[in-house]
Formats: C-alpha cells, structure tokens, sequence
C-alpha cells in the first residue's frame, strides 16, 4: 500500500499526542474503546453523527467495501468494520495517528480492514472507478480540501452507492459540479458539523 512521508492530517501536529478514546457504536464490537491520540485538528466523527449515519445506511454494511479518505482517528472505519463490511480501506497521511490505525486493527484482529499511510488525494487518484460501495470523506476544515476530495472520490462509487460527507458548512450540489448528477438522500447539523449522505440520481 502506498506511502508518504509524514505530515499534517486532519491538522494533526505533534503537540500533545496524549491518547483518548472512541467508542464504537454498534455491530461486532459494539462498546469496544479504542485509543486515539489527541493531536491538534483531530476530530472524531461524534457518536451521535455515527449512529445516525449507520441508521441511514441500514445499520449492516455486510459485504460491502468501504473508503475512509481521510481516516484520522478511524471512527468511521471501524464502525463500519463492526457492522460487516467485507473490506475497509483507511487513508491517513499522519505518521503517528497512522500507527494508532494499526494499534488497533490489531487489537481488534480486523483483517478486513487495510490502512494506507498515504495522502487522501494522491491514493484516490489512483484507485479505480466504482471501487467501493460507501465512501466517508472528512477532511480538515479549514485546508480547503473538499472540492478536490468531491472531485476524487465520487466517481469511487459504484453505481447504488453512497457517498458521507463531513464538512464545516452545509452542501449545495447545485454549486459544485463534482455533484452533478448526484442527490442528498439525508443530512443533519450537529454543533459545527454538517453531515451528508448523497447517492447518485437514478437515470431511468
């Protein structure tokens, strides 16, 4: 799996570094915790944006591959992990939160889950169309990623798949043209993180 030399994730430093913990939700592992380190710009999907995200999505994901592009702590891998997926690729181009991402796959025996210490947009550029039934993409707020992070990741998405987005504002398909083409299934607001779940528009 492809790598890159360390740097900033989600915003992650080095500054602290001091470990805390998720909790998964639900599934195999349901209230299994499991360590993250608390770096700078590090923020785990909440636990009530993670239930409702697997409730829109039906709770199992059983079979289905499954994208983190930006995996950080590896809440939302995990989770989907725990519900059945049958392959969970996790993107983290952060050094240390990567080798947090192994820590626990390990502790967790997850063999369906691989994890790339890679930047996001490089991986996604090389990975072939329809690739995954569910993309996650969360990337930093305030770096300016998501055009490009649309741009790349939507056409991962097989044909009936779904594509979750985190961001700091709410999404207007109409003004990005990533999106063309695709419609909001759900979304939802909680504190400063607006969530969506898009599928593509049926063409029939």
């Amino acid at each position: 799996m492809p790598r890159s030399a360390p740097s900033r994730a989600h915003g992650a430093s080095s500054k602290g570094g001091k470990p805390h913990a998720i909790r998964i939700i639900g599934g195999d592992w349901k209230r299994t915790p499991l360590p993250v380190l608390d770096l700078d710009g590090l923020r785990p999907t909440p636990d009530r944006v993670r239930e409702t995200l697997f409730n829109w999505l039906g709770q199992r994901l059983d079979g289905e591959r499954c994208l983190d592009l930006f995996a950080g702590s590896g809440a939302l891998g995990f989770e989907a992990a725990s519900r059945g997926a049958a392959r969970v690729l996790m993107v983290e181009r952060n050094a240390r939160a990567a080798a947090q991402l192994w820590a626990n796959q390990e502790r967790l025996a997850a063999r369906m889950i691989e994890i790339a210490e890679a930047d996001g947009l490089r991986l996604a550029a090389s990975l072939p169309p329809g690739s995954f039934d569910v993309v996650f993409l969360d990337p930093p707020f305030g770096d300016d990623l998501l055009d490009r992070a649309l741009a790349l990741a939507a056409p991962l998405v097989r044909e009936d798949g779904f594509l979750y987005v985190e961001a700091g504002a709410e999404l207007d398909l109409s003004k990005n043209e990533a999106l063309t083409g695709w419609k909001m299934v759900r979304q939802g607001k909680a504190g400063a993180v607006h969530f969506h779940l898009l599928q593509r528009e049926n063409e029939e």
